[in-house]
């Protein structure tokens, strides 16, 4: 069996998507390959994305965004994308996801921590589909 590979988009690569992989990472560890891109990414990522992410444990300071190229969505088996719209690609054979989150750039931390826990769930379903899948 093939290890399965997660593709996180979002626009500046800088909350969502990092949240989104870093999570996906500490909770599958090498079970499930991760990627995440932004389809115009940020010089940074979003401060408070790091905080609320440190309070769970998981560091994800080391992050840096980056583009969205057709090779990381070509690779990918899973594509989650969290509002980059049409700019994202389609390859067929894919499971193409969509995960209509609220945006924590310039968000205060509880807003940002909110979002974290969505992520959170969503992550623990995502991870029980790939394994039953």
């Amino acid at each position: 069996m093939t290890t399965p590979s997660v593709l996180f988009v979002c626009v500046h690569n800088a909350g969502r998507s990092q949240m989104a992989a870093g999570l996906l990472r500490h909770l599958a560890g090498d079970a499930i390959e991760v990627r995440s891109a932004g389809s115009e990414p940020a010089d940074r990522l979003n401060p408070a994305a790091v905080q609320a992410m440190r309070e769970l444990g998981i560091d994800i300071a080391g992050q840096q965004p980056r583009i969205l190229t057709p090779e990381d969505s070509e690779a990918s088996t899973v594509v989650i994308t969290m509002g980059c719209g049409d700019t994202c690609p389609y390859f067929p054979g894919q499971t193409h996801l969509t995960w209509d989150l609220d945006d924590p750039a310039g968000q205060p931390i509880d807003t940002v921590r909110r979002i974290r826990d969505d992520i959170h769930a969503r992550v623990h379903e995502l991870i029980r589909t790939l394994r039953l899948g």
